[in-house]
């Protein structure tokens, strides 16, 4: 049984009920199709008449809940929700109404607040930032959360290193220059989610260019006080850095490079410094290694929201509405 089967199988023990926001795309309709023949997840399906006949026609869906926003009997006390949440930013109604029924992210997230379902995902056919926006003002942080931040579930065929090929990258998605109390958050989240999804101890390795000083920038220092700060604040994390990837992930160069860390050569969740390094690497290992990417998933969020690449498959998001369904388990 392949990682994602694992993930599967956990999603259908406990099933939760996910929201599909983007009816105005077939791929939604296609991997819904999917979804409910392997009864992954309840499913609602949000959309008007118009892009449910459009998009939706000649794929089975039985099962699913499709929600017209427009005329749903539960949309004026999700409106009057969106108001009371938004009151210090003088929200109206009005201006609740428009938003919530011309964006349905955001009448997903009102549900979710509201208890009537457990995730979401989106982003098929819509930006990172029209996806975490509306979970961001509605859901919030979870408690005891310092930062969302996003990572990807990385699963490497015919891999020795990590937890048999699987990783968690983080954070490649959202937060572009953490600073190091950040970075430290980001590791803490990471490790959470990886423990999560695999049942295994997180082994973190905050990567950068140089490994225990073999280079001195200010790069590196933010990596090496952003591991002092992970330590201090999250005891239980097994956790070191700074560490070239080989180094964190190849047990013979973290002989010679890390002999005393207990992460070096062990890695399986890798901390990137920066966007641009974690954006880049990740699709690397994805082209090159041709891994299965899943992500950017959301962690450190009230409830999961996750999030799709624009140039996704149906069976990419398939696989993101099994995990957002184990991280509902676990909320």
């Amino acid at each position: 049984m392949g990682f994602i089967d694992e993930i599967k199988a956990k999603a259908k023990a406990d099933k939760k009920t996910i929201i599909l926001p983007e009816s105005m795309d077939t791929r939604t309709w296609e991997a819904a199709e999917k979804i409910l023949k392997e009864g992954l997840a309840n499913l609602i399906i949000l959309g008007s008449p118009e892009e449910v006949e459009k998009y939706g026609k000649g794929y089975d869906v039985t099962g699913a809940t499709i929600i017209d926003p427009a005329t749903y009997e539960k949309t004026e006390e999700y409106l009057d929700l969106f108001v009371e949440l938004r009151k210090k930013k003088g929200l109206t109604k009005e201006e609740a109404r428009k938003q919530a029924l011309s964006d349905y992210a955001y009448y997903g997230c009102l549900m979710i607040k509201a208890g009537d379902a457990d995730g979401m995902v989106s982003g098929a056919c819509h930006s990172t930032a029209n996806t975490l926006r509306p979970c961001l003002q509605i859901i919030k942080t979870k408690p005891g959360c310092k930062l969302v931040s996003a990572f990807f579930l990385m699963i490497v065929p015919n891999c020795e290193y990590g937890e048999d090929g699987v990783f968690v990258f983080g954070d490649c998605g959202l937060n572009q220059d953490p600073n190091p109390e950040e970075l430290a958050a980001i590791a803490a989240s990471s490790a959470e989610s990886f423990e999560q999804l695999t049942g295994k101890k997180a082994k973190v390795a905050m990567l950068s260019h140089s490994t225990k000083g073999s280079a001195k920038h200010d790069l590196v220092t933010k990596v090496v006080e952003a591991t002092k700060i992970a330590k201090e604040q999250y005891p239980e994390l097994d956790v070191d850095g700074e560490l070239q990837l080989d180094a964190a992930l190849v047990p013979s160069v973290a002989a010679s490079k890390a002999p005393d860390s207990t992460v070096a050569g062990q890695a399986n969740v890798l901390i990137f410094p920066n966007l641009d390094a974690g954006n880049i690497g990740y699709k690397l290992v994805q082209r090159l290694a041709k891994a299965e990417a899943y992500g950017p998933v959301t962690q450190g969020i009230g409830a999961p929201v996750n999030d799709l690449s624009r140039g996704c498959f149906a069976d990419d998001i398939v696989g993101v509405v099994a995990i957002t369904a184990v991280q509902a388990q676990m909320k």
